[in-house]
């Protein structure tokens, strides 16, 4: 088993899609149950073993860190690392936290919600030298599909990864073990674009042409992105549903 206790929550973005118009909405803590989504993942966090938490931050930074704090269980280090250019992809708050980071790490984002065993058998599955994403091969159970991080593998390997991917037989879940490379293949693909922005993808893509990247099945486990008020209803319904299965 990998020893993993470092982890990045990359949760900079304004969450547009999911707020409309309303200015006052902070994303991480929109309720889902009754309960601030972010809420989630730092449970999942804590299950898994995860010591000190890296959070990445951007749009209105001074509010997100002041609720954040409020809800930081006893027993969590947390840091907030800000990202000064957030309106940019998403490679660039990764990277914000390369000079915070030692060893392999847990990274994941603040508004997807996991099944607690994704977490936990990523971490056991995976090899602290390659990239390992957390892959779901469930095509017909994904919500917005179309929406959706597609990833093309051969074998347990990523091959190809992308939104706009014509041929694919997985999807990526927002869950990753990256080893200290993914630093600077990040810092390459942002060279590659002029040396402005890079997403994450664009990272993974590069690993992946260097067979570097690891797909890690999560099998029967339940997962779900949320973007929009659609997906935000959907996974409150599958919260609720599988809550009652667990009690009966």
């Amino acid at each position: 088993m990998t020893a993993i206790s470092d982890a990045v929550v990359l949760m900079a973005g304004e969450g547009s899609r999911l707020r409309g118009s309303d200015k006052t909405f902070l994303k991480p803590f929109v309720p889902v149950l009754g309960r601030p989504l972010i809420s989630y993942t730092l449970d999942a966090l804590i299950g898994a073993g995860i010591k000190t938490v890296h959070f990445v931050v951007g749009y209105e930074s001074e509010r997100v860190i002041a609720q954040l704090k409020q809800l930081i269980p006893s027993g969590l280090n947390a840091f907030f690392i800000e990202n000064p250019d957030w309106q940019k992809q998403n490679g660039l708050s990764v990277l914000a936290a390369a000079h915070r980071i030692r060893s392999p790490f847990l990274l994941t984002m603040s508004d997807h919600l996991f099944d607690n065993t994704i977490v936990d058998r990523l971490i056991e599955s995976s090899d602290p030298d390659l990239l390992n994403v957390a892959v779901d091969r469930k095509l017909g159970s994904i919500f917005d599909l179309g929406d959706a991080m597609k990833v093309q593998t051969h074998r347990n390997r990523v091959i190809g990864i992308g939104k706009d991917l014509r041929e694919f037989d997985a999807i990526d879940t927002g869950l990753f073990v990256c080893s200290l490379e993914i630093f600077g293949y990040l810092e390459r693909a942002k060279s590659d674009a002029g040396g402005r922005d890079c997403s994450l993808a664009d990272g993974v893509r590069l690993m992946a042409a260097d067979d570097k990247v690891r797909a890690i099945d999560i099998g029967t486990a339940w997962w779900q992105d949320v973007d929009t008020p659609q997906m935000l209803r959907h996974a409150e319904k599958e919260l609720a549903k599988r809550t009652e299965q667990a009690l009966t």
